[in-house]
């Protein structure tokens, strides 16, 4: 007998439909559409341990920026510069505690800037304008303090100078914190040679509390703000600073511990000798590198400067693989030096190099006169070697970013019924309501 409703009692009742995701094709792309995913805008592969890029590079490179910076005083190729480090930064710097060191080091040259221009207008300038901007209080000195004034004439020749010579600075506490936000300090402790060890891990950690510090205040910050604390402020300041600096000293103490477990310090027995050997070659390398770099960046020093550096270099190095022999240290994975590490070390040489050209054969290009005042002009083969520092934005590893999870939608499901149970003919209690 048939049922009111016109069912049949003894017929498969139909179930609801469960929907689950269908996995995604080999290829990557949707299975059900046939639609790709939209391709990467850097052709560089993702970053993992076996090709990850070598810290020192990434040095090379940010040293070669700056460099380039101190050989010009035109603000339109700092600002190239600066912008050319900034946007290798955004698109290979990683989640890491130091990566976000960038601003700091950013909101640091922007200080410098403006104290530089506050020295120009509160100290006077050198530099002789005819344009006034305004005249200040001029404050009395003594006869011992000839040469200095405070107040005074405000020219605008000397504000422009002012802000020419900080730029450069700015540009380069910059490409000093690319370096720092894109290079790894344990991998980069892990690359020094043994007889700079123990003087490498000071310096790392050094370079790591500044990452770490920054961190910290911003998730105490956080914290407050969650709480409905203030955070900025005097009190603010105090109820932050207190607990950023014993959790550094809480890290230090951590630090040495697991460092003196681990045997840092330790070294083995060489002959006196080959000490003394190792510290006149050291030294006298290191001594011979800072008198090379510093005629380099100086134009006086142009002459003098490549051939002392190279010997400093040589010397420097003949001491450091004596003194490499009372390292009882070993390596475990050692970063190798590929071709995508000279890729980015070979640009920031490049860059170096050519604006070193550049300040001999256009030199009025890279140092604009403020006296008379005229508007810098943009020297077009020295803005292309800067251009050549954007190369480590698309030949190193791209960081590694998690895939978000998709959300299930309708193109990305199947349909697939649950399993029938034959009825016994006696209608459920949900079938009879």
């Amino acid at each position: 007998m048939r049922p009111a409703n016109g069912e049949r009692p003894d017929a498969v009742r139909a179930t609801p439909a469960v929907r689950v995701p269908r996995p995604p094709g080999r290829d990557g792309s949707d299975s059900g559409t046939g639609r790709r995913p939209a391709p990467r805008a850097a052709r560089a592969p993702r970053a993992h341990r076996s090709n990850a890029l070598h810290p020192g590079a990434w040095w090379i490179w940010a040293l070669g920026l700056g460099v380039a910076a101190s050989r010009t005083t035109n603000p339109l190729l700092l600002a190239l510069l600066a912008g050319v480090a900034g946007y290798v930064v955004a698109a290979r710097r990683t989640d890491a505690p130091w990566a976000r060191s960038y601003g700091a080091f950013v909101r640091l040259g922007l200080a410098v800037l403006v104290i530089r221009l506050g020295f120009a207008v509160f100290l006077g300038s050198p530099i002789p304008g005819t344009h006034v901007v305004v005249t200040l209080p001029e404050v009395p000195l003594p006869g011992w303090a000839q040469g200095i004034r405070i107040g005074g004439r405000v020219t605008a020749e000397g504000l422009v100078f002012a802000l020419y010579d900080g730029l450069k600075l700015a540009t380069l506490l910059v490409c000093v914190g690319a370096a720092n936000a894109l290079a790894n300090p344990a991998r980069l402790l892990k690359s020094l040679p043994g007889a700079l060890y123990e003087a490498g891990v000071a310096v790392v950690v050094a370079l790591t509390f500044a990452p770490n510090l920054i961190a910290d205040v911003q998730r105490l910050r956080a914290a407050r703000r969650l709480r409905g604390r203030p955070d900025r402020g005097l009190r603010g300041l105090l109820h932050v600073g207190l607990p950023v600096l014993e959790g550094a000293l809480e890290r230090s103490v951590a630090l040495a511990a697991a460092m003196d477990a681990r045997g840092y310090g330790r070294a083995a027995e060489v002959p006196a000798a080959v000490r003394r050997t190792t510290a006149v070659l050291t030294l006298g390398g290191l001594l011979g590198v800072c008198a090379g770099t510093y005629g380099l960046l100086t134009a006086e020093g142009g002459s003098y400067g490549l051939p002392v550096l190279l010997a400093g270099v040589a010397a420097a190095l003949g001491g450091l693989w004596l003194g490499g022999r009372r390292s009882v240290r070993t390596r475990y994975r050692p970063d190798v030096w590929g071709a995508r590490a000279w890729l980015v070390s070979g640009s920031g040489v490049a860059v170096a190099g050519l604006m070193t050209l550049a300040g001999s054969v256009v030199p009025a290009a890279l140092h604009p006169g403020v006296v008379p005042l005229a508007a810098p002009v943009l020297p077009l083969w020295p803005a292309a070697a800067v251009l050549l520092g954007l190369l480590p934005a698309f030949a190193a590893p791209a960081p590694a970013v998690p895939a978000p999870a998709a959300p299930v939608s309708a193109a990305t499901t199947s349909t697939v019924p649950a399993p029938a149970t034959p009825s016994s003919g006696v209608p459920t209690s949900e079938e009879s309501s």
